[in-house]
């Protein structure tokens, strides 16, 4: 066992001294040592009831003859972060989590870890963590919060974003804004839509590190509770078998999960952080990979932010990650002999499951597209690679050409929304808002939000080299790499140049000859960080771009 290292022998009783201070008996210290790796703050709705999750996690541990040791790491809060420099943080805590999982599990010896995680970044961060440390592990998360209803239709966070908007231009009132803002979001749990949380909670069933069910099931239902102390009972088989993350994490793997996420629909976050992972397990995923794996899978699901959209509730009602992968399997799509943490292949953890709403979860012959949620445009404006949620794009704005409106910042782009500063068929560039340029690659569903409820995401675009929100929709294209700060074609844009749209072709192309962005961007100073210190200033030194995952450099 990894944790003998403090405990054997009489060298370690200095060790087991400390232990005791605990309370730890001798049958605890006999044990194996479990670390529960807990995320859990009082400013994360998505946490709220993540104590109770340990709890139950610690409980099952103990049941299956482990004795578990909590432990916690940090979380921010994108909601809460969004349009300030506080969203700077958001990806750049995925690190910090990462390297304070593998910190804690390596100085305290544990031998196998439960993660409990809920939204945005600690997902990816905890499973970079698991595929690095290869030690037993399985993933339990605090549950989707459920919809809000106002007036007969289910809302939630992403409607009131879009209502600010709607204000703005004298569409709502303030009242009617309040009475949504007191509706969206009637509980713990993370935001109700397939936002980045969600995703990457599903996308966790997917690749195998969370058990059925992981996903899908509401936080406040007794379900989430008996699948956390599930858990805490399963790591202990993982320990027993062995089975490590490496075991599961391989390729056929992440093709299943990027079939899942185009099924879904999912967050563009998505691929920035399954890149990361994969990073992390030594697998390399070429970007036109995720093309491919649109081209070939069918967009299934519905859910918000699309107009009409499902919530997490009902994906579960129908049957959940289970339900919709063994549809997939059925139709060829899925390579189910890979190994998931029930100890089980997938095929063989999905058997059981059925669809219960063909509304939620369409036949393979009926969706709502032939393709993925999600795709890839490359072309001189994006070398690299950027990303867009083709789902939500309106078919209108498949293919468009429109002039650039270029703006250096998202607090400009933002103030230019609100002050009606754009014409319809512009093409909103923001830039210096990558993962070195921001730093941090900082999510804009301010301004996505906003021509969203000004009723214009259907005839104007919006590029970045920053992110966009899970709950964003329209033809929001994010991840454009190289990005500005690193002299990528997008620092060569200026005002009324011409740039062109095509998703059905991946193409977004700068309608300007090659040696004219040549002799701008050889004009241009050279950039300075705008961050002087501290851990930004750090990270925008160490971070590589996003179409390698936005990991750090070796």
């Amino acid at each position: 066992m990894k944790s003998d290292v403090i405990k054997r022998g009489g060298e370690r009783a200095p060790h087991r001294a400390l232990l005791r201070a605990l309370g730890c008996t001798d049958r605890d210290i006999e044990q194996p040592f479990i670390g529960v790796i807990n995320s859990y703050n009082e400013t994360i709705p998505g946490h709220i009831g993540l104590r109770e999750v340990a709890e139950a996690v610690k409980a099952g541990i103990r049941m299956a003859g482990g004795t578990p040791f909590e432990c916690n790491t940090i979380g921010v809060c994108d909601g809460l972060a969004m349009n300030h420099p506080g969203m700077k943080y958001s990806l750049a805590s995925r690190e910090l989590i990462a390297d304070s999982v593998e910190i804690l599990a390596q100085a305290h010896g544990f031998d196998a870890l439960v993660l409990i995680t809920n939204c945005d970044k600690i997902i990816p961060g905890m499973l970079m963590a698991a595929a690095r440390l290869n030690l037993p592990a399985i993933l339990v998360s605090g549950g989707p919060m459920l919809a809000g209803h106002l007036d007969g239709r289910a809302v939630d966070l992403s409607d009131v974003f879009m209502a600010v908007g709607a204000v703005s231009r004298g569409e709502m009132t303030e009242a009617e804004l309040e009475r949504l803002e007191r509706a969206a979001c009637p509980g713990c749990g993370s935001c109700a839509g397939m936002f980045t949380a969600n995703t990457m909670n599903c996308l966790t069933e997917a690749l195998g590190m969370g058990l059925p069910g992981h996903g899908t099931i509401p936080a406040i239902h007794a379900g989430r509770i008996a699948l956390a102390r599930k858990a805490g009972m399963q790591v202990m088989e993982l320990l027993a078998r062995p089975i490590r993350p490496l075991d599961i994490l391989t390729p056929a793997a992440f093709g299943n999960a990027f079939a899942v996420d185009m099924a879904l629909g999912g967050s563009t976050n998505s691929v920035l952080h399954l890149l990361a992972i994969a990073h992390e397990a030594g697998i390399e995923i070429p970007l036109q990979e995720v093309n491919e794996a649109s081209e070939r899978t069918p967009h299934l699901c519905r859910m918000s932010p699309a107009a009409g959209g499902h919530h997490l509730e009902d994906l579960d009602r129908a049957g959940g990650i289970p339900a919709l992968m063994r549809r997939l399997l059925e139709g060829g799509l899925l390579e189910g002999s890979v190994l998931t943490v029930s100890g089980r292949t997938l095929a063989e953890s999905v058997s059981t499951a059925r669809v219960g709403d063909d509304a939620v979860i369409r036949p393979l012959d009926a969706p709502y597209s032939p393709s993925g949620g999600l795709a890839i445009l490359f072309g001189n404006l994006a070398p690299d690679g950027a990303v867009v949620k083709q789902a939500v794009v309106a078919p209108e704005m498949q293919q468009h050409s429109g002039p650039a409106r270029v703006f250096d910042s998202e607090e400009e782009a933002t103030a230019a929304i609100m002050a009606g500063q754009f014409r319809e068929g512009d093409v909103l560039v923001i830039r210096y808002e990558g993962p070195k340029g921001g730093p941090g690659m900082r999510e804009m569903l301010t301004p996505t939000s906003l021509l969203s409820g000004m009723g214009v995401d259907d005839k104007v675009a919006l590029l970045t080299d920053g992110r966009f929100s899970g709950a964003t929709r329209g033809a929001a294209i994010g991840h454009i790499s190289p990005e500005a700060a690193e002299r990528g074609p997008l620092a060569a844009v200026r005002d009324g140049d011409l740039i062109r749209i095509d998703i059905p072709n991946r193409a977004l192309t700068l309608e300007v000859d090659e040696g004219e962005i040549t002799r701008r961007l050889a004009a241009l100073p050279p950039w300075e960080p705008p961050v002087k210190s501290g851990y930004l200033r750090r990270y925008a030194e160490m971070v590589t771009s996003a179409s390698t995952g936005a990991v750090f450099r070796e």
